[in-house]
């Protein structure tokens, strides 16, 4: 809409409302009273500010969403330059707040009256991100200079009471208050002619989207390079936190713990990573953690291509036993979820243990712990990973917590929606199942059997898309045979495959199993759960196997039906989260889109009418 319309509009309610149906169609949530406040009291207040520079006719694209994500700018103005008659475009950051400070130590971390301790990004850092990003993956604005320009708008301050804010300076972003109103007017008309701005707007908004960079492939280029991710709103909060923390922790008697939780994709590997790079080329000890061997092979094979030494920074959360307290300066633990009760392991002697759990040696082992975690990812049993589990150890050492929480998230072409209904088809979030709307970003689709879901995913392969199968652990996992080829373990009717190799030798060209997901040779075989998790490929194929089964109304666990020994062994009821978070797990893997599967009838029927008409077949 024009900025005149959104003026006149902005009168009734009705606009508000519209907004409000809009965000439940998309995120599957009523917008929360904050987020309603915020339309209700910002877009007036830059709707007279555009009509007052005489800029009624420039397009304003309300809740923009920015490609591949599911974060979005408050408003993007689209127009023309007032001088080269260019394409110009100005992201704009709308806030309420009165009153702001800079967090000690720090130039771009705050905190805002009446938001507590808990640290938000400063509103120029934020756009000027929103500004490289958009241009970044954004077509029509790839090889544009000057195009895009960012502004902050804190329309209920004045200077005065955010003076330590506007020493921040940006040449791509600015900052301007109730007190500089006459000044963003004028910055707005340097950026925008007074001519209709329909066509930029559409332009925009029909771009294609430049494809989004996957963990694997960047990581090499963060850690030696210098970094190819930009973080992104609580992402930079959370490695401002830390790199804060790690500045401090050798003058100050009180140690920092940083809990950093996050759904699938939402950049919990990006920010460890960055930290890794960052931190070891300002001199610090720092060094990499996981539960998974799968996710640490394949990062130790990845940046060792390019420097030999780079792979023994990355560890196993149970290689810090003995380690000296406080020895390293910060130590990442990433799927922090997966960490254990203990970390001996098998024949380890009585006397070499530590006597602590793993969590308490972790915060031991170094002066800033950082753990990275997504509670629904636990999937076996022994697994004691919590933000509950993690604070309660710090608290015991008289450790200060500080916590972030990623809400974007950037894995399934960014569709929060996505994540939100895997939630609640699983139980895991309360409700139920809910129907799938189709979205531009993501694609669900529901095949009617393993050679239809197969025959999808290998289109998409050989059009240039990673795509991988992966099941539920309910087939036996056999060793190759004695001449290399491997067992078709994966047996469905008449369609038989194999799983993934269980170790670390090719056979029969299959690629070693840290490596099932990023080699191109992985298409042909079945990923389980421990294969699988930590990675990421642009379409995913998912089979529901006998352990998870819809009956009626609700799920059915079937521990019988499981072929992994540890999990089956739980209680009933623990073996059901289990089973629920593993195919969470399984259904979160793909960036681009989804196919799901069941060998169960009832199960199957019940997922392909959860998909709307038109996209319950597998092209």
């Amino acid at each position: 809409m024009s900025a005149r319309v959104l003026f006149d509009r902005c009168s009734d309610g009705a606009l508000f409302e519209r907004l409000a149906h809009k965000y439940r169609s998309v995120i599957f949530q009523n917008p929360s009273s904050s987020e309603r406040r915020s339309w209700e009291n910002s877009l007036p207040a830059l709707a007279e500010v555009l009509c007052d520079a005489g800029l009624g006719d420039i397009e304003v694209l309300i809740e923009y969403r920015l490609p591949l994500t599911s974060l979005r700018a408050d408003i993007v103005l689209a127009g023309s330059h007032p001088t080269t008659g260019r394409p110009s475009y100005v992201v704009v950051e709308l806030k309420q707040w009165s009153e702001a400070h800079l967090v000690p130590g720090t130039d771009n971390l705050c905190l805002v009256a009446g938001m507590g301790n808990r640290p938000a990004l400063h509103p120029v850092a934020q756009v000027r991100r929103y500004c490289d990003y958009l241009q970044d993956f954004t077509n029509v604005l790839s090889d544009q200079e000057d195009v895009v320009a960012g502004v902050a708008y804190l329309h209920n301050a004045v200077d005065r009471d955010v003076s330590e804010l506007l020493r921040f300076p940006d040449a791509r972003a600015q900052l301007f208050t109730d007190t500089s109103r006459g000044e963003l007017i004028k910055y707005l008309q340097a950026r925008l002619s007074a001519l209709d701005g329909s066509l930029e707007g559409d332009s925009l908004l029909s771009s294609p989207h430049a494809p989004g960079r996957q963990l694997m492939r960047a990581a090499a280029a963060e850690l030696i390079d210098g970094g190819e991710f930009l973080l992104m709103d609580e992402q930079e909060v959370a490695a401002r936190l830390v790199k804060r923390a790690a500045d401090l922790s050798r003058q100050s008697d009180q140690k920092e713990v940083v809990v950093i939780s996050g759904g699938p994709g939402s950049g919990k590997s990006i920010i460890a990573l960055h930290l890794m790079g960052h931190l070891g080329r300002a001199g610090r000890s720092v060094v990499h953690a996981t539960g998974s061997k799968s996710f640490t092979t394949t990062l130790r094979h990845v940046v060792g291509t390019k420097n030999g030494r780079i792979p023994k920074l990355f560890r196993y959360f149970f290689d810090f036993t003995g380690i000296e307290r406080n020895g390293l300066d910060v130590l990442i633990c990433d799927e922090a979820h997966r960490i254990r009760q203990r970390s001996s392991r098998q024949g380890t002697y009585a006397g070499h243990r530590s006597g602590r759990s793993q969590v308490e040696e972790l915060i031991d082992a170094a002066r800033v712990p950082v753990f990275l975690l997504d509670e629904h990812q636990v999937v076996r049993p022994g697994e004691t990973g919590s933000v509950e589990t993690i604070d309660e150890a710090a608290h015991a050492r008289g450790c200060i917590v500080r916590h972030v929480d990623l809400n974007s998230q950037f894995r399934c072409g960014g569709s929060r929606a996505y994540e939100y209904w895997v939630l609640r088809l699983l139980g895991l979030e309360p409700g139920g199942p809910i129907q799938w709307r189709a979205e531009e970003n993501f694609e669900l689709l529901a095949a009617e059997s393993p050679e239809e879901m197969e025959s999808c995913l290998r289109s998409r392969q050989e059009s240039g898309y990673t795509s991988r199968m992966t099941a539920g652990f309910c087939w036996q996992w056999s060793d190759p045979r004695i001449d290399g080829s491997l067992v078709e373990d994966v047996v469905i009717g008449a369609w038989r495959r194999p799983w993934n190799l269980r170790g670390e030798q090719p056979v029969g060209g299959a690629p070693v199993s840290s490596l099932w997901a990023t080699d191109p040779s992985g298409f042909g075989q079945i990923g389980c759960i421990y294969t699988a998790q930590g990675f990421e490929y642009a379409w995913n194929g998912v089979i529901f196997g006998p352990d998870l089964v819809w009956r009626e109304n609700g799920w059915r666990a079937v521990p019988g039906k499981s072929k992994d020994h540890a999990v089956r062994k739980a209680e009933p009821e623990y073996f059901g989260r289990l089973i629920r978070n593993t195919y969470k797990v399984l259904l979160t893997r793909g960036l681009v889109g989804t196919v799901l599967y069941s060998t169960d009838p009832e199960t199957r029927a019940m997922l392909v009418n959860l998909l709307p008409a038109g996209i319950k077949q597998s092209p």
